[in-house]
């Protein structure tokens, strides 16, 4: 079989690889004459001391260099694809998905389902484990790609079968335990669906994953999202005030359990819920770190404490400033609290606080990351937003400015006749944005 060409499209100032002359263009073929099949290949033969780098040139001709280096010395390479392969697709066709649930006309990438568990390690991204077999489940503790994140869902196999709509979909327990008795770092979470993974199910679901603790290190208990596009899929229901409430209690009667047993808190329920619910949020310690952010899982009492913390140390003053600040509906009440704490220190502050309705995905979506360009637009036409409006970094594609839907900053700029700052969704650095302060670390 030939073996894969891995385009190298950066060689490292100072790296090894630049010693060897290696090129931009040039392609990796294999390392000790062992194919490289992705970026684990890579890394974990990168570490020997001794490489035979098979190069082939961008005019074709194919070379080998050695090399002699410490273990943990880098060659300096970067590839064309970071995985140095072919991302894989999901297999299933959830219940609860919510690229299921999209609009047409948006671009291509956020139609893609991965499900890869080398973008777990590299990302954060959460898998189910249901497109891997034994083979793949023994190079993950080979290589020791730890933490692993697994969409778990129930531990009622048959129903993640019905869940997932995959008959493949009963491995879970099977593949956690391996990679439990190999001590590979898990994190865990549940999307919860009412009248499916809830209630009875859900009390199941935590105690056998604490079972796992400390290696599975957290489990987050998350809502469904659910869009206003969802002809032809399956009836999923809101969750209610109650059912909130019902499910913070009984991940709170859990977390107590497992931290006198395991000393670890392990369950959490999202933010979504709480704020439903009508409870604070837990304190700082009950995050045992905050191991689950991305998830909406304890963002909220962090962006209080430091937002709190900042606005704190800095001396109350008679500044005028003029300025208006977007966010979601769940985070809304919040935001308006901690402002107007602020606005007692300053007086002249005028700070408006604009929470953009979800038209675009319907309005029971409700969090800051999921606002469209074309919603803020609308909603902010002829609206008095003062020298700048701050939109929340979580509203952008990584690294980019655009939005969802495809709109820009400077789009939301012309059509809206007002500056446009771009703040980080951090309690601190959006007191200092408001306040004119240079962000300090």
């Amino acid at each position: 079989m030939k073996k894969k060409e891995h385009l190298i499209v950066a060689v490292e100032a100072g790296s090894i690889a630049e010693e060897l002359e290696i090129m931009v263009g040039d392609s990796l073929i294999s390392i000790n004459n062992e194919p490289i099949e992705d970026i684990f290949d890579f890394h974990y033969s990168e570490k020997s001391e001794y490489l035979e780098l098979t190069i082939k040139s961008k005019d074709g001709e194919i070379w080998v260099a050695e090399v002699d280096k410490d273990e943990d010395e880098n060659i300096g390479l970067t590839f064309e694809s970071s995985l140095m392969d072919e991302y894989r697709s999901c297999r299933n066709n959830c219940v609860f998905c919510f690229i299921d649930q999209m609009p047409q006309g948006m671009r291509e990438t956020l139609y893609f389902k991965d499900d890869d568990t080398r973008l777990s390690f590299l990302q954060g991204n959460y898998v189910t484990l249901t497109n891997m077999n034994e083979q793949e489940i023994e190079r993950i503790i080979k290589y020791r790609l730890s933490p692993i994140n697994l969409s778990v869902h129930t531990t009622n196999l048959e129903l993640r079968k019905q869940m997932l709509n995959n008959r493949f979909a009963d491995k879970i327990l099977e593949y956690t335990q391996k990679l439990y008795d190999a001590d590979i770092t898990m994190n865990a979470q549940i999307v919860l669906c009412k009248g499916h993974n809830d209630g009875a199910e859900l009390e199941k679901t935590i105690k056998d994953l604490s079972n796992f603790a400390p290696q599975m290190q957290s489990l987050s208990i998350v809502p469904v999202g659910l869009t206003k596009y969802r002809e032809g899929l399956a009836k999923l229901e809101p969750f209610s005030k109650d059912d909130a409430l019902d499910i913070v209690n009984l991940v709170e009667k859990y977390q107590q359990k497992i931290l006198d047993e395991k000393g670890t808190h392990f369950v959490h329920a999202s933010d979504e819920f709480y704020i439903l619910a009508g409870k604070s949020m837990p304190n700082e310690d009950t995050y045992d770190g905050y191991l689950q952010l991305e998830n909406g899982v304890g963002m909220t009492r962090l962006f209080v404490d430091e937002f709190i913390e900042r606005m704190e140390e800095c001396k109350g003053s008679d500044i005028c400033i003029k300025k208006s600040l977007v966010t979601g509906m769940l985070f809304y009440p919040t935001l308006l609290g901690l402002v107007n704490k602020l606005k007692e220190k300053f007086p002249n502050l005028d700070l408006t606080i604009y929470p953009i309705r979800n038209d675009f995905f319907g309005e029971r979506i409700t969090v800051t990351g999921l606002i469209t360009g074309q919603d803020i637009i609308n909603q902010l036409k002829g609206k008095d937003l003062g020298d700048t409006l701050l939109l929340p970094n979580s509203l952008l594609r990584s690294g980019e400015t655009v939005l969802l839907d495809d709109i820009t900053v400077d789009d939301i700029e012309k059509a809206l006749q007002v500056a446009v700052s771009i703040v980080k969704s951090n309690g601190c650095e959006v007191v200092d944005t408001i306040l004119n302060k240079e962000v300090t670390r």
